[in-house]
């Protein structure tokens, strides 16, 4: 696809969740996309390789918790892998301060290409497991948001979470569709992690069947020191 028509169809995707870009910041996104199917071959970083399902299925998707970024001054984002939704976010939001976090070096061998290639500044790819990045005290309650796309079970997910959010900041939790189990399952220990949930929008992406869900939780009190706790131990017994 060249450059041309990935902004018209970029362009069309834009206009339906109100986002307006200038042709530098369309540029970057047209790198991105290349650079992603580029590398894909390489090491497996997405099973999404046609360049319109980029588009739609990362890029668009990635934009859709624009609306809930004012000006912070600091995202974190938790299991990013290819750079989603932290790289789309920082280009449009090139103002804020971003850390992309992800537990294999091959990505952040790819995340750092894309930086270096796309020019981004004041954002860093870090290779870490969640559990013991969010231990270390200088990381700890720092951050206005956290961001996470398809990580894990809401559960799990806001053991990784909330212990990085500052007091007042919020988690941004990017999931699929039919989940008020998982929501309902999670509520205990979004409770004793020291959150609250504050808004659940679900919605259809733009000119597409495929339905998403976006989770807003508040960090309203300082999450217990024993959370989060040693690798693997979120996954293998969740807070219930």
């Amino acid at each position: 696809m060249n450059q041309s028509e990935f902004e018209n169809i970029f362009q069309k995707y834009l206009e339906s969740i109100n986002i307006v870009l200038s042709g530098t910041q369309k540029k970057q996104f047209y790198n991105y996309m290349n650079l992603l199917i580029e590398w894909n071959k390489k090491i497996n970083l997405t099973a999404i390789i046609e360049s319109e399902d980029i588009i739609l299925k990362h890029f668009i998707d990635s934009l859709t918790v624009n609306k809930f970024i004012e000006n912070e001054s600091n995202i974190i984002d938790i299991g990013t892998g290819a750079g989603f939704p932290g790289i789309p976010l920082k280009i449009i939001k090139p103002e804020i301060e971003f850390e992309l976090l992800d537990s294999l070096n091959k990505r952040i061998n790819f995340l750092n290409e894309v930086i270096n290639n796309l020019n981004l500044k004041n954002i860093k790819a870090i290779h870490a497991r969640v559990e013991e990045f969010a231990k270390n005290k200088k990381n700890r309650e720092k951050y206005n948001i956290v961001t996470s796309r398809a990580v894990a079970n809401l559960n799990v997910l806001v053991e990784y979470m909330l212990p990085l959010a500052k007091l007042g900041g919020k988690c941004i939790c990017m999931k699929g569709p039919n989940i008020k189990e998982e929501i309902e399952k999670s509520k205990n220990a979004i409770k004793i992690l020291g959150g609250e949930i504050e808004s659940i929008e679900e919605f259809t992406l733009p000119q597409s069947d495929i339905k998403r869900t976006i989770i807003i939780i508040r960090k309203i009190k300082e999450t217990p020191i024993k959370y989060p706790r040693k690798p693997g131990i979120p996954s293998k017994d969740p807070i219930m």
